[in-house]
């Protein structure tokens, strides 16, 4: 009966994928670089950093970007800034308020004669077909889809047809101009990450570059842009009608009141003018980008082409103290075991990840939440972000915090023996380690990470929830007030009914695809 009605599958499957149309060819697709030393060097970000390059020869100068309008201050500054190109690559980029506002961006950088070359990961543009397609309509603009979906009006059905393709997602977080600065970090562009709405908000964090770390940036993603996954976007898309043209860029172009309220937000930062003054200190640091192959995305990378590799490769064993941060932490068996015997070796362990209750992605959580009790018993502590928690903003002459009034975490870093700092896109799970292609920046920086270690002494405790194990073994959630603590014996904040559907999820074999 098994072999019957796996033969069935098969066959389905097989009928699926032969009605599937295929992928067009990319013979007709054209081909371009990023600029040379010589160029960046002429462009005017390139003339003003070089003074800072010769004083600090062989490192980058790195800026940490952990408040939303900051993060989002640099990126329009970069924009405006840029003479020759901007090559900008996102896994997902919103529909709304800030999202339309770097394409305002963008199309005004083309209209100077900027070619912009605009990447995304083809799962979540259902949304924004209409305008990226209006865009490409630019000489100087560019759009390419990262393992694209043929089926436009239903995403369901590439996993169904194409699911080994599909599960391959580009998550890589860049937006570099003139080859001489960069962002990366794990910022989406949206409302959610840019503190541009009253909903969500998420903790992020991204590092603002210039340097020799620029350079492999931008080959990065000339690799990708030139990777037999990202196909031209006006292959699946009809070019629009001069009506469908104009309408699109008049919504891209909409200046509404609670847009223009939001840049003089963002214009009124004390950051926006210090980086439009040069008066911004900025971390100087031997800086190594590590990023996965473009071969990933179709399942054709080889172990050492992976960032974790990489990873392994640059930062090594870790001796005396790792301080995590991921918003979706599924370590797996193998993990947890390695976390285990680190612990046991005397390293001090510190994980900061969402909990039930602040997490997007619910089941997730269930990757997570069955490995806390062994983690616990080896003496690795254990913080779940709380959500809601409202601080004032960092001083602007300290390095920021993770989240001041975030909703729910989204950064991800890592600090290891007071040394290094890892900054990016990269999750501490299988979809990122296996699946997904990843980016990120390995940062030599006592500076760094010993604010790091200072968060998570400070801080952390104010905004999360710490696990602790009771004298009878059982999890218990300590919630930290001022003048007082309290004791939770069940997930905080979330309902029987969302503690099952963990539970359930946890008893199934899917750690692989979270």
């Amino acid at each position: 009966m098994l072999l019957k009605w796996t033969t069935v599958t098969l066959i389905l499957f097989g009928l699926l994928s032969a009605c599937s149309r295929s992928l067009p060819t990319l013979d007709q697709r054209t081909v371009s670089q990023s600029l040379s030393a010589a160029e960046a060097a002429n462009t005017a970000i390139g003339d003003t950093v070089a003074p800072l390059l010769q004083e600090h020869a062989g490192k980058s100068g790195v800026l940490n970007l952990a408040e939303a309008k900051d993060a989002f201050a640099a990126r329009l500054l970069l924009a405006g800034a840029a003479e020759q190109t901007l090559d900008v690559q996102y896994y997902l980029w919103r529909d709304d308020k800030t999202g339309l506002l770097l394409m305002q961006a963008l199309y005004a950088a083309a209209e100077r004669g900027v070619r912009v070359r605009l990447l995304l990961d083809d799962l979540n543009t259902s949304p924004i077909d209409n305008k990226l397609a209006a865009l490409d309509q630019h000489s100087n603009i560019e759009v390419r889809l990262f393992n694209p979906f043929i089926n436009r009006s239903n995403r369901v059905w590439g996993f169904i047809s194409d699911f080994p393709r599909a599960n391959r997602r580009m998550h890589n977080k860049s937006f570099t101009a003139d080859s001489s600065a960069t962002i990366v970090g794990g910022r989406n562009v949206g409302d959610d990450y840019f503190s541009g709405a009253d909903g969500v908000l998420f903790a992020d964090l991204d590092v603002l570059a210039i340097g020799p770390v620029v350079k492999q940036v931008a080959t990065d993603f000339d690799l990708f842009w030139a990777s037999p996954s990202s196909y031209p976007a006006r292959e699946f898309q009809r070019q629009p009608d001069v009506d469908e043209y104009e309408y699109s860029m008049q919504l891209i172009h909409s200046r509404q009141e609670e847009t223009v309220t939001y840049l003089a937000a963002v214009r009124d930062r004390e950051l926006f003018r210090k980086l439009l003054n040069g008066g911004v200190q900025l971390n100087w640091a031997i800086t190594k980008m590590v990023s996965d192959s473009p071969a990933k995305g179709l399942g054709k990378a080889s172990p050492e082409q992976l960032i974790t590799h990489e990873l392994q490769e640059i930062i090594g064993d870790p001796t005396r103290s790792v301080q995590l941060v991921s918003p979706y932490f599924v370590p797996t068996q193998a993990g947890v075991n390695a976390l285990v015997a680190m612990a046991r070796q005397g390293v001090e362990i510190s994980i900061l990840t969402n909990s039930l209750q602040a997490t997007d992605v619910a089941i997730v959580h269930a990757g997570y939440a069955k490995w806390r009790k062994p983690l616990l018993e080896a003496g690795i502590r254990l913080y779940e972000m709380r959500p809601g928690i409202v601080a004032p903003e960092p001083d602007e002459n300290r390095l920021p915090r993770f989240a001041s009034a975030a909703t729910s975490l989204h950064a991800k870093t890592f600090a290891i023996d007071g040394e290094r700092v890892f900054i990016g896109s990269f999750n501490f799970d299988p979809r990122s380690a296996e699946l997904n292609t990843e980016l990120g920046f390995v940062i030599e920086s006592k500076e760094l990470a010993e604010e790091t270690a200072r968060i998570f002494a400070e801080e952390v405790p104010k905004q999360a929830y710490e696990l602790r194990l009771s004298a009878s073994g059982r999890m218990y959630w300590l919630e930290r007030n001022t003048g007082q603590h309290v004791r939770h014996d069940r997930e905080p904040g979330t309902s029987f009914g969302q503690r099952l559907s963990v539970r359930f999820f946890s008893w199934l074999p899917i750690d692989w695809l979270l």
